[in-house]
């Protein structure tokens, strides 16, 4: 009888330290998901000047690089379905919606020096649905 006792304890003990690790290993993803989207969402809706264009840019790729998202031929990451991020900003000035590689290509610095002063308003968002992280970004020139 102290047999059986014995087993079924450690077996709930068991059970109850794989619930409470899944929990936890559940909770430490949200959080990273969170950490990280909160890195673009100061952007989203609110106006802000070329030099935190750059920041975006250089954050988004950044993260696509750690991820090791392969480019298509022209040189443009190619979407996932987990970790990818987009940035497309349309510039007023010329009426043209510029990919964040092509900005990047053409030197981060020259687009902080030429467009420091300019404000610009991130007005799309989407995310990955399995998730749950930031995909696309969509910036536009306001002034």
């Amino acid at each position: 009888m102290k047999r059986i006792i014995i087993i079924i304890s450690v077996i709930v003990i068991c059970i109850v330290i794989s619930i409470t690790y899944a929990y936890s290993m559940y909770k430490s993803d949200v959080n990273q998901v969170q950490k990280f989207n909160n890195q673009f969402s100061n952007y989203i809706n609110q106006e802000f000047y070329g030099n935190e264009l750059a920041t975006i840019i250089n954050l988004a790729i950044d993260n696509n690089e750690k991820y090791k998202i392969p480019k298509d031929s022209s040189g443009k990451y190619i979407q996932d379905e987990l970790y990818s991020i987009r940035v497309d900003v349309y510039m007023v000035d010329t009426e043209k919606t510029y990919s964040m590689e092509l900005l990047n290509a053409g030197q981060i610095s020259n687009l902080v020096n030429n467009y420091s002063n300019i404000q610009f308003k991130c007005t799309k968002v989407e995310y990955h649905k399995k998730t749950k992280r930031i995909s696309y970004l969509y910036i536009e020139q306001i002034s």
